[in-house]
């Protein structure tokens, strides 16, 4: 383990409610819960206005409900927490060639790497300075730890929260991690920590006091042998620079099981089409098809086909799509589906083959937007069709009003309040939902941009003497 804390580890501060908060003058300062928001929906963040009420990621939504009825429940919009994450990416990597996302929201990365720290002033001054730069840059904040190690700053972040920095000076981990609860530790979870607790140990100090050999005979040897090492404070894990996408997924989950096999094959068709809506906004193909089918029974299936070459054409991908699903029993019905593509590449089998495109083709450029096998869709729950248009939380335009963000639909209506990052609370009015004045809009930046200035953001790194 390095001596100096120079292992940064980054955690936006609840950052896909603060992203609506930013963006919705009449939300900040008030409790908002982003998620899934049918009867089988969860929770994906709770603002820290929310989770005074004991609202948590992961919850499941009708519960959230119960217990802060007056939030506002909105559904992700995952493009705008994609493009801010991305200013927020652009900065660390102005800090370090080793810079390892964990998601959208949170990353570690090697300050010595790149020269940006060095020992604990610097650390504790380039920490700084890009605290105030992702402020400055997308009006979110973030909260950053600062140790010898990836465990250790980890856990300085999470003390560190909301909007804080934490350092740890190494010599001190020791101290620092004895009182604390074994659950601190990463691989520990509630069934880990039941075991430990029935044999008497609930911190991290009767963890190293109990031995490597007692931990081994309790967990196995794998476990045991990792868990008296970081209860030891020893972690010699590198920050391993960003790893590319697995797969690109997109999966609905249904308020109402589905039983009509024509409907059935309908979802899926459509499914396939996202998915590959996606691949191509990442510039990637792929060779092999996954549909993931989750029955009444909460059973789940998967299969998966591999083709000859990748591919990016929506025929290809339903039709074998469709083939797998010929394969799956959906008797009794259907609560959630989902389609695939891994086998990634940035190139189509037809590329192969067709040179005068592949000489007219722009090279890719974009960075992998999936990761690995998680679907960001998955929170985002099946709606009517007549109201799919108008997602709680989303964005619109009115050729009279202007910008504004659904407050909710149904019913053949939709109320939307009409206002902007940079402006005043607005006013809410209502329409039919097929008024030919309100259309769906992109998300505004929740910064303005300023006249001449560049896309991104630079972050300030100290210099060495």
């Amino acid at each position: 383990m390095r001596t100096a804390p120079t292992i940064l580890h980054l955690d936006m501060d609840a950052f896909f409610a603060s992203a609506e908060q930013a963006s919705k003058p009449s939300l900040r300062g008030k409790a908002v819960v982003v998620g899934g928001l049918g009867p089988r929906g969860v929770v994906a963040t709770a603002s820290y206005e929310a989770r005074v009420f004991g609202v948590h990621s992961a919850m499941p939504m009708a519960q959230a409900r119960r217990l802060a009825p007056n939030a506002a429940y909105l559904v992700p919009r995952f493009g705008l927490y994609r493009e801010v994450s991305e200013q927020v990416m652009g900065l660390l990597r102005a800090l370090s060639p080793l810079v390892e996302p964990l998601s959208l929201d949170e990353a570690f990365v090697d300050l010595e790497a790149g020269g940006a720290a060095w020992d604990e002033s610097s650390a504790r001054l380039t920490g700084a300075k890009l605290r105030a730069d992702i402020r400055a840059g997308t009006g979110l904040t973030g909260s950053v730890g600062l140790a010898a190690s990836k465990m250790l700053a980890k856990i300085a972040s999470e003390q560190a929260k909301p909007d804080g920095l934490v350092l740890i000076q190494p010599g001190t981990e020791r101290a620092l991690l004895g009182p604390m609860s074994v659950r601190t530790l990463p691989g520990v979870g509630p069934a880990t920590g039941d075991h430990l607790r029935r044999a008497g140990i609930t911190t991290v100090e009767e963890l190293a006091e109990a031995g490597e050999d007692e931990l081994v005979r309790l967990l196995g040897k794998a476990h045991g042998h990792a868990l008296y090492a970081m209860a030891l404070a020893h972690d010699d894990r590198p920050v391993v620079a960003e790893r590319e996408a697995k797969s690109v997924s997109v999966e609905d989950t249904y308020d109402v099981d589905i039983h009509d096999r024509v409907r059935v094959g309908l979802e899926v068709q459509r499914l396939a089409d996202r998915c590959v809506h996606r691949l191509r906004g990442a510039g990637l193909s792929g060779r092999t098809i996954v549909l993931k089918v989750r029955r009444y029974d909460f059973s789940t299936l998967t299969r998966s086909e591999t083709l000859r070459g990748p591919t990016d054409d929506p025929a290809v991908v339903r039709e074998a799509a469709a083939r797998l699903l010929e394969a799956v029993d959906t008797t009794g019905g259907v609560r959630l589906l989902g389609v695939g593509v891994s086998g990634l590449a940035d190139y189509t089998q037809e590329d192969l083959f067709a040179q005068a495109r592949a000489a007219a083709a722009e090279p890719a450029a974009q960075e992998h937007a999936a990761a690995e096998e998680v679907s960001e869709e998955s929170v985002v729950e099946h709606v009517p069709p007549a109201e799919r248009r108008w997602p709680a939380g989303h964005d619109v335009r009115h050729s009279e009003y202007g910008h504004g963000w659904v407050q909710g639909s149904g019913l053949g209506r939709v109320t939307v309040r009409f206002e902007t990052p940079y402006s005043e609370p607005g006013r809410v009015r209502t329409f039919r939902t097929d008024d030919p004045a309100l259309e769906p809009a992109d998300p505004l930046p929740l910064v303005p941009r300023r006249p001449g200035s560049a896309e991104g953001v630079t972050a300030g790194v100290p210099e060495r003497a």
